[in-house]
C-alpha cells in the first residue's frame, strides 16, 4: 500500500506522539509498504531514526500569520516556503510554545474548517503535492484535529482517511469555554469525513467516540508497540538504593508534584531514603512549576537524593531505565497511551501507575506493575513502599512486564494490526472481515 501518514511536530521537543508516528510509520515501511510521513506545523523529532519526508506543510509560523491577517493567505510562495525553513520553525518554537491550548482556540478552529478556513491554501499545497507526487492508496491523519483536510482529501484523491486518536480530549477541555464549543461542534461536523478512527485503547475509542458522537463500531484500537530491538537483556541491579524514576514531559497534567509527595512520605518512613530520578521535557511555561517541586524536595532535606537529568535521547532514555528500580508517572488526567509505561516496561522496570484511563488495561495486558488510586499521594506512597519492601517480587514484575511487551506490544506487532485495518479499507473489506 502506499500510505500518506500526515503527523504533527511538537515544536522540538520529544513528544509521545511523535515518537509513535515515526515508529509507526517505519515499521510499515518494514512490511514492504511505501509511507510518506509528512511532517506538519514544525519538523518532527524523535529519539530513533526519523523517516519522516522534508517536505513540510502547514508551516507553523504560515498557519498562525493566515490566522491574524488576510494579507498573508496571498504570500508568493516563494516568501511563504521561507517561513517554512525547518531551522526557523525550530528557532521559533524555542522562544514560545506552539501547543499551548489556552493560546489556540481560534487558531484550531480556523485549521478545522479545512477548505473553508483562511488556511485553505496550506491544504491546497498539500493535496497538490499528494496527488501529483505520490499519489497514496490511503491518507493517515495523526489525530482528529486534522479532521478539516479529510474533506478535500477525500474528494481530491478518492482514497480512504483514517483518522488517529492520541489524546485531544486533554486539549480540548483546556480551552476557555467561548473557544471550546465551537471547535467541538466542527469536529463532530467533520467527523463524517472519515472512513474509520484508531484508538490506542478500548478506554480512549469509547472515550473518543462519545466525545465526537460516531458510532463506536467506527472506532477501532490497536495498542501502542515500542521499538524492542536495541533493549539489552536486564542484568541483577547492582547495590545501590531504591530508586524511582519519572520519565514523561515535566508539567502539572503529568503528576510530578504528586510523585514528589509521595517521596517525600516515603522517605521520611525509610531508614534507608530512596532516590528520585527526574527525565522529561521541560516547556518554558512549566519551569516555575518544575523549581517549586524541586524547592519543596530541598525545603526537606532531600535535594542531594534527587536528580533533575533534564530531556533524553534514545540511548539517554534506555541508560536511565537500566538506573531504575520503579518507573511512576501518576498522571492527573486521564491517559490516553501511557507510551512511557512501555518503555520502561520493555527495560525490565516495573511501574506504579493511577488507576485511570488506558492505565488499567495496559496493565491488564502487559502485567508488569501495580496501580494506585488516582490522585491519592498516600496510595501512591504504598505502592511504592510495596515494592521496596519485596525486591523479589519487583524482580517478577519486572521480568513479567518485559516478556509481555515482547509478546503483546512490539512495533511489528503494532504495524501488522494497523496494516490489516487499513488493507482493510483500500479493499473495501473491512466491515467484512474486521
Amino acid at each position: 500500500m502506499r500510505i500518506a501518514y500526515i503527523a504533527a511536530g511538537a515544536g522540538g521537543m520529544y513528544c509521545g506522539s511523535c515518537l509513535h508516528d515515526n515508529t509507526l510509520a517505519a515499521s510499515l515501511q518494514a512490511l514492504g509498504h511505501e509511507v510518506a510521513l509528512l511532517p506538519t506545523y514544525t519538523p518532527m523529532r524523535t529519539d530513533e531514526e526519523s523517516v519522516s519526508r522534508r517536505q513540510l506543510f502547514y508551516g507553523a509560523i504560515n498557519v498562525y500569520l493566515q490566522h491574524r491577517s488576510p494579507l498573508f493567505r496571498r504570500l508568493p510562495r516563494r516568501l511563504a516556503s521561507w517561513l517554512d525553513r525547518p531551522a526557523l520553525l525550530n528557532w521559533v518554537s524555542r522562544w514560545r510554545s506552539t501547543t499551548d491550548p489556552h493560546d489556540l482556540g481560534a487558531l484550531t478552529l480556523d485549521v478545522l474548517r479545512g477548505e473553508r478556513g483562511p488556511q485553505r491554501g496550506e491544504l491546497d499545497r498539500l493535496t497538490a503535492w499528494l496527488e501529483e507526487d505520490f499519489r497514496p492508496d490511503l491518507v493517515y491523519l495523526t489525530n482528529s484535529m486534522f479532521l478539516g483536510m479529510a474533506r478535500q482529501l477525500k474528494e481530491r484523491l478518492g482514497a480512504p482517511i483514517v483518522v488517529g486518536l492520541v489524546g485531544e480530549d486533554l486539549f480540548i477541555d483546556q480551552l476557555p469555554e467561548r473557544a471550546r464549543l465551537p471547535v467541538l461542534a466542527e469536529m463532530r461536523r467533520r467527523a463524517a469525513d472519515a472512513d474509520l478512527f484508531v484508538a490506542p485503547s478500548r478506554y480512549y475509542a469509547a472515550t473518543m467516540a462519545a466525545l465526537l458522537e460516531v458510532p463506536e463500531a467506527r472506532v477501532a484500537v490497536v495498542p501502542l508497540g515500542v521499538r524492542l530491538d536495541d533493549h539489552p537483556r536486564p542484568e541483577p541491579p547492582p547495590a545501590r538504593p531504591f530508586t524511582i524514576g519519572f520519565l514523561a514531559r515535566i508539567c502539572p497534567e503529568k503528576g510530578l508534584h504528586l510523585l514528589v509527595d509521595a517521596f517525600l512520605e516515603l522517605a521520611g518512613a525509610l531508614a534507608d531514603p530512596p532516590r528520585l530520578r527526574i527525565a522529561g521535557y521541560l516547556d518554558p511555561g512549566d519551569r516555575a512549576y518544575c523549581r517549586e517541586q524541586l524547592r519543596r524536595l530541598d525545603a526537606a532535606g532531600l535535594g542531594p537524593l534527587v536528580e533533575a537529568v533534564g530531556e533524553v535521547d534514545r540511548a539517554g532514555k534506555l541508560a536511565f531505565l537500566r538506573t531504575l528500580d520503579v518507573l511512576s508517572v501518576p498522571t492527573v488526567y486521564r491517559e490516553p497511551k501511557g507510551l512511557f509505561a512501555l518503555e520502561a516496561m520493555a527495560a525490565g522496570v516495573p511501574v506504579v501507575l493511577p488507576d485511570h484511563g488506558s492505565f488499567p488495561e495496559l496493565l491488564a495486558t502487559a502485567g508488569g506493575g501495580d496501580l494506585f488510586p488516582a490522585g491519592s499521594v498516600s496510595g501512591l506512597a504504598a505502592a511504592l513502599r510495596a515494592l521496596h519492601d519485596d525486591p523479589e517480587r519487583r524482580r517478577r514484575l519486572g521480568e513479567r512486564g518485559r516478556q509481555r511487551v515482547r509478546l503483546h506490544f512490539s512495533d511489528e506487532r503494532m504495524a501488522e494490526a494497523t496494516a490489516s485495518l487499513l488493507a482493510g479499507l483500500v479493499s473495501g473489506t473491512l466491515g467484512r472481515t474486521a
